[in-house]
């Protein structure tokens, strides 16, 4: 009997209601099941989920749904990044105020997830915006302060001139900001800090426990962190007292040694621009970039020639030409470097420009000391040392020793002139914004008693409501009556911090506050190490840095301060790939894929406006962006197939820590296959009503069991691997083995074995889709007349004993060398493997006829024929 076609409308709200209303997702922390706890990293409410939101969410459902189904009492918790810039920039573009565009689009987003069917607890959900998840932030703050892991200071920043606040060097990417994109620039101000360096060491070391996290990221975590060991050594100025104090982790290359640099700010140079306006002008220039590691490594390297030289610590008649130099920052290291050209391709760059003298010192094995020279390009690999006096022929290491022995026992007015060190290419996190959509920060300044928190019992420091944004700069400087307050302290007139928390603050500690959302103090401690640290996360791998790094400080700090006892926030890392789309153009701009027609004629493939018929371009596959309009809606995909069928296919079509390329037909696809599973299934649905499921281990249906046996334990090692796109071909295979047996029983001509062993398969089928399309398998299992909710139901168990191949593979040696193989049943005794042997066209060819002199059967191992 034809079947209706699946109605993914009707049935998916269906049973969203009903998962809803019988608030199945909802977590207990009382629950005595073994606990796992999956997150999703959260979104920023931007107005509209993208269809990279569904494959990174219906990952994290999957993993959630399965674990559920293998006993465990699952946290799947969602809340709402949403502090920060874009709520503002709305705020002045539309005339908004940030908190009205903020929670109109958390409410439009949290409908879309919805749509999708997400076994998501939204008991638990909260935007980083709400008072009460802000409240305690400032709590955390006032307890990190008071344990010395909070401090103020003024220092050089990264200054965003568009969106007018300062970043911190994480947050600018090749010398741009982060989210404008704006080239940054250097400014001198007094900003607030976490002591992220007091972790350095701990921080390193932790990467080491992290062996469930991708090996590029914790190599991106190690290379930032940026532990080197080194010589600290004194240069001394030539023809004048004093010294330049430098940094550097390669002292065996001093030989090759042809300038030393100093940065704009540093004291030398500030004392000589007082009389010099070239180099005063030439340090304001080198103050227009940021002061990011990554910004130093881009720009054009430029130098001013200061006059003064300096000696070389083993001879003090060569001497060193000194520069201030755009590259150098006071705040790494000195302030002030040595340059070797050869052996540092920034060296080298900035020698050529200048004409300074380049001379290798480390010459690579097999090359010849007489002709090997530098040009263009730096040589850094290993080799031993050349050109170097007493250190020829030593190996780098050997060099370096020799160097630092020698100097610690050189003095240079009055101290050693060099001392081993190790540095950390970190700097304290600057969490200093000057905006108003951020977490205030709970202190107050006054001129009497300084600065002081906030009494912990005035808090929460609630934002304003009554702002204007109809001018640059930060509201907050200019809302009088909230920015005056009186001390807490002397009872005196103060004024109020003003700058707001960075917004990655906000994202380095939700996770922990998921685990009690509802309580007064920041953390409950005993939930919070009941369910830290997370069991599995999943984002983007540019999160790398910014968010998980300040995470990992931040966990540390919040044991630190009292409110935990774990110290890493994630046991295990995915970084998912991108949802990416073909890009296209018409008359030179962007068009949306809404708007045109793919054709595809012999495997070339062409496209057409959908209004004109005129040629559009197909240009390259690219990230998901609006200005080049190849965003796909998940709405309209929703609206059109289904949640299952766009859950299926962001799952599908490739492994799921590689990019997916979203296509049209991709997602027809997806939905053909949705479409059969209801056919097949429903269609003999009332047949399989009243069915008792039983495997069948013998005869025809055996195969069905068999099947359906192993791809339950296959698809249940994939989803542990997270190799979801492994785990749905499976499911295709188990799909065509089921296929004739459905319709059998549907036609009404199968067995009873037949039909036990096709409903438990069915059942199991059904099971196994459930947790990437959910309401389909809802929907399969009411059509057979399945109790309860598949969405509750337990993993099926596994019959190993139908695991078990019946046949195997011997190989056949003929004189005791391998000629071919036999696949024969396991049980066969040793006369039946024998008569199947000698019945082999190989084997007969070498006996040509006669007998065989010998024929040795190693059971299950190897046959060997003697002729």
């Amino acid at each position: 009997m034809a079947s209706e076609r699946y109605n993914p409308r009707v049935s998916e709200a269906h049973w969203q209601k009903i998962w809803d209303e019988n608030k199945i997702f909802e977590t207990s922390n009382d629950d005595p099941r073994e606990k796992y706890y999956v997150l999703e990293m959260f979104p920023y409410p931007s107005g509209r989920i993208h269809i990279g939101h569904v494959r990174n969410y219906a990952m994290g459902d999957v993993i959630a749904r399965y674990k559920r189904a293998r006993g465990f009492n699952v946290l799947h918790p969602m809340g709402w990044d949403a502090f920060g810039m874009p709520a503002e920039n709305a705020a002045m573009q539309n005339k908004v105020h940030p908190k009205e565009w903020t929670y109109q689009n958390i409410a439009t987003m949290k409908g879309q997830l919805k749509t999708m069917g997400l076994s998501l607890d939204w008991s638990r959900e909260f935007a980083t915006c709400d008072v009460d998840y802000y409240h305690r932030q400032q709590m955390l703050f006032l307890d990190m302060f008071e344990k010395g892991l909070v401090t103020r200071k003024t220092s050089k920043v990264n200054w965003d001139p568009v969106d007018n606040t300062v970043l911190a060097n994480e947050q600018v990417v090749d010398g741009r900001g982060w989210r404008s994109g704006a080239l940054v620039e250097q400014r001198e101000l007094t900003q607030w800090f976490f002591k992220i360096t007091d972790f350095s060491d701990d921080l390193l070391a932790g990467l080491d426990t992290l062996d469930q996290w991708p090996d590029k990221v914790r190599l991106m975590q190690k290379n930032w962190i940026g532990k080197s060991e080194g010589l600290q050594l004194r240069f001394a100025l030539a023809e004048r007292e004093g010294e330049i104090e430098v940094y550097t982790t390669r002292p065996d290359t001093l030989f090759g040694a042809s300038f030393v640099a100093i940065a704009a700010d540093h004291p030398l140079a500030r004392q000589l621009a007082e009389s010099n306006e070239g180099l005063a002008a030439f340090a304001a220039e080198c103050r227009q970039h940021g002061t990011s590691v990554a910004t130093l490594e881009t720009i054009e390297k430029k130098g001013f020639d200061t006059g003064l030289r300096v000696q070389h610590p083993f001879d003090p008649s060569w001497t060193l030409p000194v520069y201030v130099a755009n590259f150098v920052l006071m705040e790494y290291g000195t302030g002030a470097v040595f340059g070797c050209p050869a052996h540092d391709q920034r060296d080298l760059d900035f020698a050529n420009k200048y004409k300074l003298t380049v001379t290798p010192v480390v010459l690579p094995n097999g090359a010849d000391a007489a002709s090997f020279a530098i040009t263009d390009t730096a040589y850094s690999d290993e080799g031993t040392l050349f050109n170097s006096r007493f250190l020829d022929g030593m190996t780098p290491e050997a060099a370096f020793n020799e160097v630092a022995d020698r100097l610690e026992k050189t003095d240079l007015y009055g101290k050693p002139q060099a001392f081993r060190k190790t540095q950390y290419r970190l700097r304290d996190w600057g969490i200093s914004r000057q905006r108003y959509w951020g977490c205030p920060i709970p202190m107050i300044h006054c001129e009497s008693c300084g600065t002081v928190p906030v009494p912990r019992n005035d808090l929460p420091v609630q934002l304003p409501d009554d702002v204007e944004f109809d001018r640059p700069g930060n509201p907050l400087d200019r809302h009088d009556g909230w920015r005056h307050v009186n001390c807490p302290k002397c009872g005196g007139k103060a004024r109020r911090e003003t700058d707001t928390m960075d917004t990655f603050v906000d994202s380095s500690w939700y996770f922990a506050r998921f685990t009690a959302p509802w309580e007064n103090e920041p953390t409950d401690i005993k939930a919070v190490d009941e369910w830290l640290p997370v069991d599995q996360y999943i984002g983007g791998v540019e999160h790398a840095i910014l968010h998980l790094l300040y995470s990992r400080f931040f966990t540390r700090a919040m044991k630190v301060a009292g409110h935990l006892k774990v110290e890493e926030p994630f046991k295990g890392l995915f970084t998912q790939g991108m949802v990416v789309h073909e890009t296209y153009k018409h008359n030179g701009q962007w068009v949306s894929p809404l708007e045109i027609r793919i054709e595809d004629k012999n495997g070339v493939r062409s496209a057409t406006m959908l209004d004109s018929g005129e040629t559009v371009e197909i240009g390259s596959i690219e990230k998901m962006s609006k200005s080049k309009k190849n965003v796909v809606d998940p709405d309209d995909i929703i609206a059109s197939y289904g949640a299952d069928t766009a859950r299926w296919f962001t799952l599908s079509d490739s492994p799921p820590e590689r990019d997916i390329v979203w296509t049209e037909a991709g997602a027809e696809g997806a939905h053909r296959f949705v479409q059969r599973v209801w056919r097949l299934i429903s269609e003999a649905g009332e047949n399989l009503k009243g069915v008792a499921p039983k495997a069948a281990h013998e005869g025809d249906a055996a195969q069905i069991s068999k099947a359906a046996h192993k791809t339950v334990k296959a698809v249940g090692d994939d989803i542990e691997k997270i190799v979801f796109n492994r785990a749905i071909a499976r499911l295709y295979e188990l799909l065509n083995v089921l296929g004739a047996p459905l319709q059998a029983i549907a036609a009404g001509t199968a067995d009873d074995v037949t039909k036990a062993a096709t409903r438990e398969a069915t059942d199991m089928f059904i099971a196994m889709i459930a947790p990437m399309m959910p309401h389909l398998a809802e929907q399969c299992n009411a059509a057979i007349g399945g109790e309860g909710l598949v969405s509750t139901r337990s993993w099926p168990v596994v019959d190993e004993a139908l695991l078990v191949e019946n046949d195997i593979t011997l190989p056949v040696q003929i004189n005791g060398k391998k000629r071919g193989d036999i696949t024969i049943a396991r049980d066969a005794d040793q006369a039946t493997v024998q008569t199947a042997v000698l019945a082999l066209d190989f084997v007969q060819a070498a006996l040509n006829g006669n007998a065989p002199k010998k024929l040795v059967v190693v059971p299950q191992r190897i046959v060997n024929v003697v002729v």
